[in-house]
Protein backbone atom coordinates (compact mmCIF):
# COMPACT_ATOMS: atom_id res chain seq x y z
CA UNK A 1 0.00 0.00 0.00
CA UNK A 2 1.65 3.20 -1.19
CA UNK A 3 0.86 6.47 0.56
CA UNK A 4 1.05 9.36 -1.88
CA UNK A 5 -1.81 11.53 -0.64
CA UNK A 6 -1.14 15.16 -1.52
CA UNK A 7 -2.82 17.94 0.41
CA UNK A 8 -2.97 21.67 -0.10
CA UNK A 9 -0.38 23.37 2.08
CA UNK A 10 -1.30 25.48 5.08
CA UNK A 11 -4.89 24.25 5.54
CA UNK A 12 -4.21 23.06 9.12
CA UNK A 13 -5.28 19.54 8.17
CA UNK A 14 -3.51 16.20 8.22
CA UNK A 15 -4.14 12.65 7.10
CA UNK A 16 -4.21 10.16 9.96
CA UNK A 17 -3.75 6.45 9.32
CA UNK A 18 -5.80 4.48 11.84
CA UNK A 19 -4.44 1.08 12.87
CA UNK A 20 -4.89 -1.39 15.69
CA UNK A 21 -2.63 -3.14 18.14
CA UNK A 22 -4.64 -5.72 20.05
CA UNK A 23 -8.08 -4.22 20.65
CA UNK A 24 -6.89 -0.62 20.74
CA UNK A 25 -6.97 2.00 17.98
CA UNK A 26 -4.02 4.26 17.27
CA UNK A 27 -3.00 6.80 14.66
CA UNK A 28 0.02 8.08 12.76
CA UNK A 29 0.41 11.10 10.50
CA UNK A 30 0.45 9.84 6.90
CA UNK A 31 3.30 12.26 6.20
CA UNK A 32 5.57 9.93 8.22
CA UNK A 33 4.66 6.83 6.21
CA UNK A 34 6.78 5.54 3.37
CA UNK A 35 4.67 2.47 2.62
CA UNK A 36 2.58 -0.26 4.25
CA UNK A 37 3.42 -3.89 3.59
CA UNK A 38 2.14 -7.28 4.81
CA UNK A 39 3.92 -8.97 7.70
CA UNK A 40 7.38 -10.28 6.85
CA UNK A 41 9.43 -12.82 8.74
CA UNK A 42 12.23 -10.87 10.41
CA UNK A 43 15.75 -11.78 11.47
CA UNK A 44 16.32 -11.24 15.21
CA UNK A 45 19.35 -9.16 16.19
CA UNK A 46 21.28 -10.36 19.26
CA UNK A 47 21.33 -8.00 22.28
CA UNK A 48 18.94 -5.56 20.64
CA UNK A 49 16.33 -3.55 22.54
CA UNK A 50 13.40 -5.70 23.81
CA UNK A 51 10.97 -3.75 21.60
CA UNK A 52 13.04 -4.39 18.46
CA UNK A 53 11.63 -7.44 16.73
CA UNK A 54 14.46 -7.73 14.23
CA UNK A 55 15.36 -6.62 10.72
CA UNK A 56 14.18 -7.36 7.20
CA UNK A 57 15.30 -6.26 3.75
CA UNK A 58 12.66 -5.23 1.22
CA UNK A 59 14.28 -4.21 -2.08
CA UNK A 60 17.82 -4.42 -0.62
CA UNK A 61 17.09 -1.83 2.09
CA UNK A 62 17.67 -3.04 5.64
CA UNK A 63 14.90 -1.85 7.97
CA UNK A 64 14.55 -2.26 11.73
CA UNK A 65 11.17 -3.58 12.89
CA UNK A 66 9.70 -2.31 16.17
CA UNK A 67 6.99 -4.41 17.83
CA UNK A 68 4.41 -1.82 18.88
CA UNK A 69 2.61 -4.27 21.17
CA UNK A 70 5.75 -4.36 23.34
CA UNK A 71 6.11 -0.58 23.26
CA UNK A 72 2.49 -0.10 24.30
CA UNK A 73 2.64 -3.10 26.65
CA UNK A 74 -0.55 -4.67 25.39
CA UNK A 75 -1.47 -8.11 24.11
CA UNK A 76 -1.29 -8.64 20.37
CA UNK A 77 -2.99 -11.10 18.04
CA UNK A 78 -1.67 -14.63 17.94
CA UNK A 79 -1.99 -15.04 14.17
CA UNK A 80 0.68 -12.74 12.75
CA UNK A 81 0.07 -13.83 9.17
CA UNK A 82 -2.52 -11.05 8.77
CA UNK A 83 -0.44 -8.39 10.52
CA UNK A 84 1.07 -5.38 8.77
CA UNK A 85 4.30 -3.38 8.80
CA UNK A 86 4.00 0.42 8.64
CA UNK A 87 7.32 1.56 7.18
CA UNK A 88 8.07 5.13 8.24
CA UNK A 89 10.60 7.77 7.33
CA UNK A 90 11.37 10.63 9.72
CA UNK A 91 14.52 12.14 11.21
CA UNK A 92 16.30 10.64 8.18
CA UNK A 93 15.52 7.11 9.44
CA UNK A 94 13.55 4.21 7.96
CA UNK A 95 11.79 2.20 10.68
CA UNK A 96 8.96 -0.35 10.38
CA UNK A 97 6.30 -0.69 13.07
CA UNK A 98 4.55 -4.04 13.49
CA UNK A 99 0.77 -3.57 13.91
CA UNK A 100 -2.20 -5.92 13.74
CA UNK A 101 -4.59 -4.26 11.30
CA UNK A 102 -4.74 -1.12 9.18
CA UNK A 103 -8.22 0.43 9.38
CA UNK A 104 -8.02 3.37 6.99
CA UNK A 105 -7.03 6.98 6.43
CA UNK A 106 -8.95 9.98 7.77
CA UNK A 107 -8.53 13.66 6.98
CA UNK A 108 -8.84 15.69 10.18
CA UNK A 109 -8.12 19.21 11.35
CA UNK A 110 -5.40 19.85 13.88
CA UNK A 111 -8.00 21.97 15.67
CA UNK A 112 -9.91 18.76 16.48
CA UNK A 113 -6.94 16.96 18.00
CA UNK A 114 -6.94 17.07 21.79
CA UNK A 115 -3.64 17.34 23.60
CA UNK A 116 -3.35 14.64 26.31
CA UNK A 117 -3.06 16.04 29.82
CA UNK A 118 -0.41 14.99 32.33
CA UNK A 119 -2.52 12.09 33.62
CA UNK A 120 -2.17 10.44 30.19
CA UNK A 121 1.13 11.66 28.81
CA UNK A 122 4.01 13.15 30.78
CA UNK A 123 7.07 14.87 29.38
CA UNK A 124 9.28 12.11 30.75
CA UNK A 125 7.48 9.00 29.57
CA UNK A 126 4.38 9.77 27.49
CA UNK A 127 4.13 8.54 23.91
CA UNK A 128 0.70 9.98 23.09
CA UNK A 129 0.81 13.31 21.24
CA UNK A 130 -2.91 13.71 20.60
CA UNK A 131 -6.34 12.12 20.69
CA UNK A 132 -9.02 12.45 18.02
CA UNK A 133 -12.57 11.07 17.90
CA UNK A 134 -13.58 9.48 14.60
CA UNK A 135 -16.87 7.62 14.07
CA UNK A 136 -17.27 7.30 17.83
CA UNK A 137 -13.80 5.81 18.32
CA UNK A 138 -11.06 7.51 20.30
CA UNK A 139 -7.83 7.22 18.32
CA UNK A 140 -4.57 7.87 20.15
CA UNK A 141 -1.92 9.46 17.94
CA UNK A 142 1.45 8.10 18.99
CA UNK A 143 4.76 9.91 19.28
CA UNK A 144 6.84 7.72 16.97
CA UNK A 145 9.91 9.94 17.29
CA UNK A 146 9.81 9.46 21.06
CA UNK A 147 9.41 5.70 20.64
CA UNK A 148 12.47 5.50 18.39
CA UNK A 149 14.61 7.83 20.52
CA UNK A 150 13.75 5.81 23.66
CA UNK A 151 14.97 2.68 21.86
CA UNK A 152 18.02 4.40 20.36
CA UNK A 153 18.82 7.70 22.14
CA UNK A 154 21.45 8.74 19.59
CA UNK A 155 18.65 9.25 17.03
CA UNK A 156 17.18 12.14 19.05
CA UNK A 157 18.32 15.76 19.21
CA UNK A 158 22.10 15.93 18.95
CA UNK A 159 22.48 18.28 21.90
CA UNK A 160 26.18 17.43 22.11
CA UNK A 161 26.58 19.64 19.02
CA UNK A 162 25.78 22.61 21.25
CA UNK A 163 28.71 22.06 23.63
CA UNK A 164 31.14 23.78 21.29
CA UNK A 165 28.78 26.78 21.01
CA UNK A 166 28.72 27.54 24.74
CA UNK A 167 30.21 30.72 26.23
CA UNK A 168 29.41 32.79 23.15
CA UNK A 169 28.46 36.43 23.45
CA UNK A 170 24.87 36.88 24.56
CA UNK A 171 22.40 37.73 21.78
CA UNK A 172 19.16 39.38 22.90
CA UNK A 173 17.30 38.79 19.62
CA UNK A 174 13.73 37.78 20.42
CA UNK A 175 12.87 34.27 19.13
CA UNK A 176 9.41 32.68 19.28
CA UNK A 177 9.36 28.86 19.42
CA UNK A 178 6.28 26.72 18.65
CA UNK A 179 6.71 23.09 19.77
CA UNK A 180 4.12 20.84 21.41
CA UNK A 181 6.51 18.32 22.98
CA UNK A 182 7.43 19.45 26.53
CA UNK A 183 10.66 17.48 26.30
CA UNK A 184 11.71 18.91 22.93
CA UNK A 185 10.79 22.50 23.68
CA UNK A 186 12.98 22.28 26.80
CA UNK A 187 15.88 20.77 24.83
CA UNK A 188 15.57 23.36 22.07
CA UNK A 189 15.29 26.32 24.47
CA UNK A 190 18.17 25.02 26.61
CA UNK A 191 20.32 24.60 23.50
CA UNK A 192 19.56 28.10 22.26
CA UNK A 193 20.23 29.57 25.71
CA UNK A 194 23.60 27.81 25.84
CA UNK A 195 24.34 29.31 22.43
CA UNK A 196 23.65 32.84 23.70
CA UNK A 197 20.02 33.28 22.63
CA UNK A 198 18.26 34.08 25.90
CA UNK A 199 15.23 36.14 24.79
CA UNK A 200 12.85 33.27 24.02
CA UNK A 201 9.06 33.03 23.98
CA UNK A 202 7.90 29.41 24.23
CA UNK A 203 4.56 28.36 22.75
CA UNK A 204 2.97 24.91 23.03
CA UNK A 205 1.52 24.88 19.51
CA UNK A 206 1.05 26.97 16.39
CA UNK A 207 -2.19 28.51 17.62
CA UNK A 208 -0.50 29.78 20.77
CA UNK A 209 2.33 31.21 18.68
CA UNK A 210 -0.12 32.90 16.30
CA UNK A 211 -2.06 34.37 19.23
CA UNK A 212 1.23 35.80 20.51
CA UNK A 213 2.03 37.28 17.08
CA UNK A 214 -1.42 38.90 17.06
CA UNK A 215 -0.46 40.63 20.31
CA UNK A 216 2.78 41.75 18.65
CA UNK A 217 0.72 43.36 15.87
CA UNK A 218 -1.59 45.02 18.38
CA UNK A 219 1.36 46.40 20.31
CA UNK A 220 0.43 44.70 23.59
CA UNK A 221 3.84 42.95 23.69
CA UNK A 222 7.18 44.27 22.36
CA UNK A 223 7.40 44.38 18.55
CA UNK A 224 10.86 42.88 18.51
CA UNK A 225 10.39 39.31 17.26
CA UNK A 226 13.38 38.51 15.03
CA UNK A 227 12.71 34.85 14.23
CA UNK A 228 10.06 32.12 14.57
CA UNK A 229 10.99 28.45 14.99
CA UNK A 230 8.15 26.00 14.48
CA UNK A 231 7.52 22.28 14.52
CA UNK A 232 5.11 20.89 11.91
CA UNK A 233 2.96 18.42 13.86
CA UNK A 234 1.08 20.28 16.60
CA UNK A 235 -2.49 20.19 17.94
CA UNK A 236 -4.78 23.17 17.23
CA UNK A 237 -2.50 24.63 14.54
CA UNK A 238 0.37 23.01 12.68
CA UNK A 239 3.60 24.63 11.53
CA UNK A 240 2.60 24.95 7.88
CA UNK A 241 -0.53 26.89 8.81
CA UNK A 242 1.48 29.12 11.15
CA UNK A 243 4.03 29.76 8.39
CA UNK A 244 1.29 30.64 5.91
CA UNK A 245 -0.37 33.08 8.32
CA UNK A 246 2.92 34.85 9.09
CA UNK A 247 4.11 35.04 5.50
CA UNK A 248 0.79 36.35 4.14
CA UNK A 249 0.56 39.07 6.78
CA UNK A 250 1.94 42.41 5.59
CA UNK A 251 3.16 43.33 9.08
CA UNK A 252 4.85 40.02 9.84
CA UNK A 253 6.04 38.67 6.49
CA UNK A 254 9.61 39.91 6.94
CA UNK A 255 10.11 37.81 10.10
CA UNK A 256 12.16 34.69 9.22
CA UNK A 257 10.37 31.38 9.83
CA UNK A 258 12.44 28.26 10.52
CA UNK A 259 10.66 24.91 10.27
CA UNK A 260 12.39 22.44 12.59
CA UNK A 261 10.72 19.06 12.22
CA UNK A 262 11.29 15.34 11.96
CA UNK A 263 9.18 15.37 8.78
CA UNK A 264 11.55 17.24 6.46
CA UNK A 265 11.64 15.26 3.22
CA UNK A 266 11.42 16.33 -0.42
CA UNK A 267 7.63 16.61 -0.44
CA UNK A 268 7.39 18.46 2.87
CA UNK A 269 10.28 20.72 1.92
CA UNK A 270 8.43 21.72 -1.26
CA UNK A 271 5.34 22.55 0.83
CA UNK A 272 7.37 24.65 3.22
CA UNK A 273 9.03 26.54 0.37
CA UNK A 274 5.66 27.25 -1.24
CA UNK A 275 4.50 28.83 2.01
CA UNK A 276 7.58 31.02 2.35
CA UNK A 277 9.59 29.21 5.04
CA UNK A 278 13.10 30.68 5.18
CA UNK A 279 14.87 27.57 6.53
CA UNK A 280 13.79 23.93 6.97
CA UNK A 281 15.81 21.51 9.08
CA UNK A 282 15.45 17.95 10.33
CA UNK A 283 15.12 17.73 14.11
CA UNK A 284 18.31 15.87 15.01
CA UNK A 285 20.38 18.77 13.64
CA UNK A 286 20.18 21.16 16.62
CA UNK A 287 23.68 22.44 15.84
CA UNK A 288 22.62 23.38 12.31
CA UNK A 289 19.57 25.12 13.76
CA UNK A 290 21.80 27.46 15.76
CA UNK A 291 24.04 28.06 12.74
CA UNK A 292 21.06 28.96 10.54
CA UNK A 293 19.68 31.33 13.17
CA UNK A 294 23.10 32.96 13.36
CA UNK A 295 22.93 33.59 9.59
CA UNK A 296 19.36 34.88 9.66
CA UNK A 297 20.04 37.30 12.51
CA UNK A 298 23.51 38.40 11.43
Amino acid sequence: METNILMESGTNELEVLEFTVGNNHYGINVAKIKEIVPFNVVTPVPNSHPCVEGIFMPRDLMITVVDLSKVIKTSSTQDVSKDMFIITNFNKLNVAFHVNTVVGIHRVSWANIITPDSTISSADSGIATGIVKIDGRLIVILDFERIVSDISPETGLKVSDIDKLENRQRNNSHIVIAEDSPLLIKLISDSLTKSGYTNLTLCNNGQEAWNYMAKVKQGTVPKDVKCIITDLEMPLMDGHRLTKLVKTDNELTSIPVVIFSSLINDQMRAKGESLGADVQLSKPEIGLLVNEIDKLLA
